[in-house]
Formats: C-alpha cells, structure tokens, sequence
C-alpha cells in the first residue's frame, strides 16, 4: 500500500510518512532518522522503508524540526527554521513523534514493538534517545548506518569564524543551495556535550545494536563507528561494508540498489526481524 503522510503540531511541527505492511493487525514499528540535510523521502530512505513493510515491519519516517522542509520538497524552504537547528531539537523531536505513534495509525501499530533506524547524524540523535531514561527500557532493537560518534566536528578557525560571523553557511551539493546554520547549534553542542555524547549514550544504551559503516565512507570514517562499537555495552555488532561510502553507493533521486546497499538493507532487516518479532 501507498506510504501514509502525517502531520504532528507543535512549536517544531513534524510531517512524515508511514509504510504499513498489508496485514491489518497491529504491527512492530520501526522509526526512522536521517542525518544532516536529510529528509523522509532521502534516498534510500523510501525502499528501506517499503522493504521492512513488506517484511510485516511498519516503518516511520520524518523530517526532523530544524529541516526547514515540507513532505514533498527536496530541499529547504525554510532557511530560518534550518538555521536554529540543534542537536538537542531533533531528540526532542524523536521523543515527541514516540510518545504521539499511537495516533498515527490508530489500531495499526504495536509501539511495545519499537525499534529506531538511524544515519548519519540521524544515527546518533537515535542512539542518544536509545540511552534516554524514557526509551532504554522500553527499545527492541537499534540500527544505525554511519553513524557519527560526536558532534563537534569542525577545526578550530572554522568555529572561531562561525562565532565571529554567527552563521556557518554550508552548500548543499545537490541542490546548490547555500544553507545557513545559527549560532544555536554550536551553543547547543558546547553547553550540553555531556548530554550529547554518543559515545557514553553506547554505554548506557540496552536495547540490541547493530551498526553498519561503510569501509570507505568519506564523510564520517569507519573509525568513528569502529570507537562506538568499542563504548557499547553488549548486545551490539559492528558490520563493515567493504567499498561502502557514506550512503551505501546511492544519492538522491534514489537510482536503484547496489551490492553495498543491499548488503546493509539486508543486514538491518535480518535483526530487526530477530528483535521485533518475538514476543
């Protein structure tokens, strides 16, 4: 079946999509995360979602707060809504979009069943919600792609030049767009790093993880998910896709699968399967 689009209001309203699987009873649900300048619809985003609905997996995707992007769009419309973005923000928009999954599909959905897909920085924000006191005990299963490991992750003159000018402006090689990114977030890493550090979160979290990092991935090494492996407490696998980058082969528009995507769509499926499936 077509996906199912949502709209939860709010100060940072959230808009998403929902894939159900056929069957009409209630059904384990997957929560997805994307990274930095990513979105719903992000390229691989929709066949993974499709392929865990085909597997009896309801999968939930969304544009966090601080994307500046309507369901639909392919790159930022709202440049303010872009520019206040925080770290902080997008788990709070995770926790917000947890506590509403009942409404979304009233009937449908068994969030006792509940696991969170993550990439990127996407990966990260999931996995600090994993280790939160609300959700640590009440998470299936976890599954980043290329997940980064903190987020502090610019060179000394960069951030003394961001604090100068108050706006780090980063282009968007797909879409050309020049994006611009506030104050708030350098603010929000600084002051709560602690909070934010994806590293002790490996250690606090309980539910079942499995990372996945491409070998080759230019934006984020393979070392930053190899030094998450080493913080996680167990259950928690590391699987390096050999040639992989950063996306696993694919951009947007999505083209079609390749030998490392369907390597990580296979590896993430078989475990949330394993996970959620049981009672």
């Amino acid at each position: 079946m077509p996906p199912i689009p949502f709209a939860l209001a709010g100060p940072r309203p959230l808009v998403g999509q929902l894939d159900l699987p056929e069957a009409p009873a209630p059904a384990p649900v997957v929560v997805m995360c994307s990274g930095f300048k990513g979105f719903a619809d992000w390229a691989f985003f929709p066949p993974l979602a499709a392929l865990l609905a085909e597997r009896g997996l309801a999968a939930v995707r969304f544009n966090f707060g601080g994307s500046g992007m309507r369901l639909g769009e392919d790159r930022v419309s709202n440049l303010e809504a872009f520019r206040r973005q925080t770290i902080s923000g997008e788990v709070a928009d995770l926790q917000v979009l947890l506590a509403a999954l009942p409404e979304l599909a009233p009937g449908r959905l068994d969030s006792g069943r509940l696991a969170l897909f993550g990439h990127s920085r996407g990966g990260a924000v999931a996995l600090l919600v994993a280790a939160s006191p609300a959700q640590r005990e009440r998470l299936r299963a976890l599954v980043t792609w290329s997940a980064v490991s903190h987020f502090d992750r610019m060179s000394d003159h960069e951030v003394a030049r961001w604090r100068t000018t108050g706006t780090w402006r980063v282009v968007n090689a797909r879409t050309g767009q020049e994006l611009p990114v506030g104050l708030d977030l350098l603010h929000d890493v600084e002051r709560h790093g602690g909070e934010l550090d994806p590293r002790a979160a490996a250690a606090r979290r309980r539910a079942p993880w499995l990372l996945v990092h491409g070998e080759r991935d230019e934006t984020v090494p393979l070392a930053e998910g190899e030094e998450l492996a080493a913080a996680a407490v167990p259950p928690a696998e590391l699987l390096r896709v050999a040639g992989a980058d950063h996306a696993f082969g694919t951009r947007h528009p999505f083209a079609g699968p390749n030998p490392a995507l369907i390597t990580a769509m296979n590896a993430t499926q078989t475990w949330l399967l394993r996970h959620l499936r049981a009672q």
